[in-house]
């Protein structure tokens, strides 16, 4: 007989399969995919309140595998994380003994902990977890939001779940609530859409696109953690009254009136704020000797506009160009620098769409 569902479980998607058995139905493996992210306009502001656009970046990409294991114990048994280059696939599945917890990334151990739940399926099943992943961490690239991504997706096929977008963003932002304290739930999304994604005033949809473009996404190759970002940033606007109502006031200027260059397909406008967003950031020594360097080098070649994008203190820089062949050219200068690898990624005319 089939479990009861409750109000909350339809609107995440379909019942879980009935109680027949976890080997009856289901498949022995599940994969799942993601990708990169970027902060267009508004960082560090998402965190205040403000609103914050983000660009997928579908070239730097993450792909999970989960295996029903046939071992004893249930829940996740084995995890391993490999860091790879953009576009190698996935090799065979390697399993190991018991899998720490201390070694699995908490966020995982609680989507993967969670989604077995709610599967509800008879008896304790137990999986090995595989990601590959060609996103850096602490780069502002969302590694950790597409490996949770990337696995609620395998999990979501391997368990027959069947749940909607809603759905898979509820488990994703799980694992990001863990990992950074309070997510703002961008990362969660634009790892998995192939649109510009805004939030603002708590709400997410991606908004409109006036003509196409292209980003040039250079990782500067060093980074620090976001948390570690936003701790700095916070404790610098306790030391110096009125300096958080400046950032926000400025911040929030330049992200509307880049959204309003975006939607009349205004590119270099736009790429006018990016640089003063670049400069309101590196006044707040968010930015380093490195990051502006890539700047200045950007804008040299012909950038419309660049400026660091994420948490800061390293990380990557984005540039905006008007076609895929200035980008291609500016990505080649730009690689030139000792360290860096970049990507491109297109910026696609649209509509505007309301989001999850």
């Amino acid at each position: 007989m089939a479990r009861n569902v409750s109000d909350a479980e339809q609107k995440r998607g379909s019942p879980a399969p009935s109680q027949v058995g976890w080997e009856a139905e289901l498949p022995r493996t599940g994969t799942g995919v993601a990708h990169g992210k970027v902060i267009l306009l508004g960082e560090h502001a998402a965190v205040y309140g403000a609103p914050t656009v983000a660009l997928p970046v579908p070239g730097v990409g993450c792909r999970a595998r989960v295996v029903r294991s046939d071992r004893a114990g249930g829940g996740m048994l084995s995890f391993r994380l490999v860091q790879t280059p953009p576009g190698v696939p996935c090799g065979p599945m390697s399993v190991s003994s018991h899998a720490p917890k201390s070694r699995v990334p908490e966020g995982l151990w609680e989507l993967t902990g969670a989604m077995l739940r709610q599967a509800d399926l008879r008896g304790a099943p137990g999986v090995d977890v595989l990601v590959e992943s060609g996103v850096p961490s602490a780069r502002g690239l969302g590694a950790s939001a597409a490996c949770a991504r990337a696995v609620a997706q395998a999990l979501n096929n391997l368990l027959g779940l069947r749940l909607n977008a809603e759905a898979v963003f509820h488990f994703v932002q799980m694992s990001e609530n863990t990992v950074h304290g309070k997510a703002s739930g961008i990362d969660a999304l634009a790892t998995g859409s192939h649109r510009p994604v805004l939030l603002a005033g708590g709400r997410i949809s991606n908004p409109t696109v006036g003509t196409d473009g292209w980003i040039v996404v250079a990782d500067s190759g060093s980074g620090a953690s976001t948390k570690e970002a936003v701790t700095m940033l916070r404790e610098s606007f306790t030391k110096h009254p009125g300096s958080r109502e400046t950032f926000l006031s400025r911040s929030v200027a330049l992200t509307r009136a880049g959204l309003r260059d975006l939607k009349r397909g205004h590119l270099v406008a736009l790429g006018k704020c990016l640089t003063s967003c670049h400069q309101l950031l590196d006044g707040l020594e968010l930015t380093t000797d490195r990051t502006n360097h890539l700047v200045e080098a950007a804008l040299n070649a012909g950038a419309l506009g660049a400026k660091m994008s994420g948490g800061g203190l390293g990380g990557c820089v984005i540039a905006l160009t008007a076609t895929e062949r200035t980008a291609d050219a500016l990505a080649a200068v730009l690689a030139r620098e000792p360290g860096v690898r970049c990507w491109t990624a297109p910026v696609t005319k649209g509509e505007s769409h309301a989001g999850i």
